[in-house]
Order: structure tokens, then sequence, then C-alpha cells
């Protein structure tokens, strides 16, 4: 079985925000990158099936050089080889078309990435790439087993839990607790160094959609404390100043 992971890179979640160039890009000076938490647990499933069924696993990432250090990351955790597409990632649906024209060359069985990444929040890359390559796409998925070429799968839905099976090759979209998060050992740390990343340029169309400008949120106004016993005065200022009754 071939597993592909694709992950991304993103600012630590402790990152305090900046914008540079009139408000439409990241200012990534000082900024720390993590890989994606929810592409973690992507990964963190792969490898646990690797050990299991002896499968292969590749990571993806669509991104700059500065996303290497991620890349080698994931390949401590346990992947074998990875790929870069070497391009921005800043448009859902240029970044699928990468994922697509990498897993047409390879022939993957099952393709995994998180629900969705935290910096833009979109959670639309693995539905494009099933529709790109016709093939299933699911997520948020809680739970994942492979028996053959069936994969098993518990996704969370409003309300519960629903219980899937889906014959292979698939996308899935993951989320915790999928798997546990791992940490690199000095062993795979070492060997990291040397596995296979292989570069690539990207391809097909131009990115659909721009940034116009980025805006930080209002920051936090100011507390007034009203007594317990003058419910009355707080119900006059809910309606009449926070507008919220």
């Amino acid at each position: 079985m071939k597993i592909l992971v694709c992950v991304t890179s993103v600012p630590d979640t402790t990152t305090k925000i900046a914008f540079t160039d009139n408000n439409t890009k990241l200012n990534k000076a000082g900024v720390t990158f993590i890989t994606g938490p929810y592409d973690d647990y992507a990964l963190a499933r792969a490898v646990e099936l690797k050990e299991k069924t002896g499968a292969s696993v590749t990571v993806l990432n669509v991104g700059e050089a500065d996303a290497e250090p991620v890349i080698r990351k994931c390949l401590a955790i346990g992947a074998d080889d990875a790929i870069r597409v070497n391009a921005e990632p800043t448009d859902a649906y240029f970044v699928a078309e990468q994922i697509a024209a990498i897993a047409k060359e390879n022939s993957y069985d099952l393709i995994l990435m998180g629900r969705e990444s935290i910096d833009y929040n979109g959670g639309q890359v693995h539905g494009i790439v099933g529709e790109m390559l016709g093939l299933p796409s699911i997520s948020p998925v809680m739970q994942l087993d492979i028996d053959g070429d069936t994969a098993k799968i518990t996704r969370e839905i409003e309300g519960g839990k629903e219980q899937l099976e889906a014959k292979l090759p698939l996308i899935l979209g993951c989320q915790e607790p999928i798997a546990e998060w791992k940490i690199p050992n000095m062993r795979g740390i070492m060997t990291a160094r040397t596995k296979p990343l292989k570069l690539v340029e990207p391809t097909g169309t131009d990115k659909l959609t721009t940034v116009a400008s980025y805006e930080l949120p209002a920051p936090r106004g100011a507390v007034k404390m009203i007594k317990a016993e003058e419910a009355e005065t707080l119900i006059q200022l809910l309606h009449n100043e926070a507008k919220v009754i």
C-alpha cells in the first residue's frame, strides 16, 4: 500500500500575527513554523499503518524553501520520502491541483491530510482533490482502519458519529482522535537527513484567488463590572450598547 500524506507549514499557534506589504502578506519575521496540527494526526495514523501493514509513506508539501524543516520533521517521525512543490500555498484550488498532479503520477492507494489548515481554515483541499482525481473524499475522519482494499472509517457529524466503509483508493481529511501525535526520536532525526526530498515545480493553472487584505481582530474593549443586584442595568447595557438582546 502506498500512502500520501499532505502537510502544511503553518505559524505556531502561539505566534503574534502581523502583516506586511499593505496587509496582503504574513510578516514571517521571527515566526516559528510547525506542521499543521490536523496534518500531524494524518501523518501519525499513516506511520501506524506503515508499521502494521508495511505500507510506504510519502509526505507532500506545497510550499517554499522555508517549509523544509517541517518536512524533515515529518521524515523523522517515520515517512519514507518527501516531495515539495516549490510554490506559495495561498489558493486552495492551486494547492489541490498540485496534489492531484503528484497523485496521478504515483497512483497512491490512500491520500491523507488534515481536515483543514490552521492558517486559512478553508477545509476545501481534500474535496477539490477528490473531484480532480474522481475519488471519494471523506472528512472529518476520527478513526481509520484498513482491511484489505477497504477502509473502515468513523467520521464526526453534527450531533454524533457516522460509521462508513469505502474502497481504496480514497482521500481522507483527518482530525483527533485518529492517532496520537508522534515526537521524533534521535534515530529518526538522524535518518531524516538522508531520506529523499524531491523538489518539483508547480503545474496547472494560475491561482484563482488573491488576497485583497488581511485584518487583525478588533482589540478587546473595556470591561464594565455590574453588581449582582443590578440586573436591570445589565439588561439595558446588553440591549443598548452591546446590542445582543
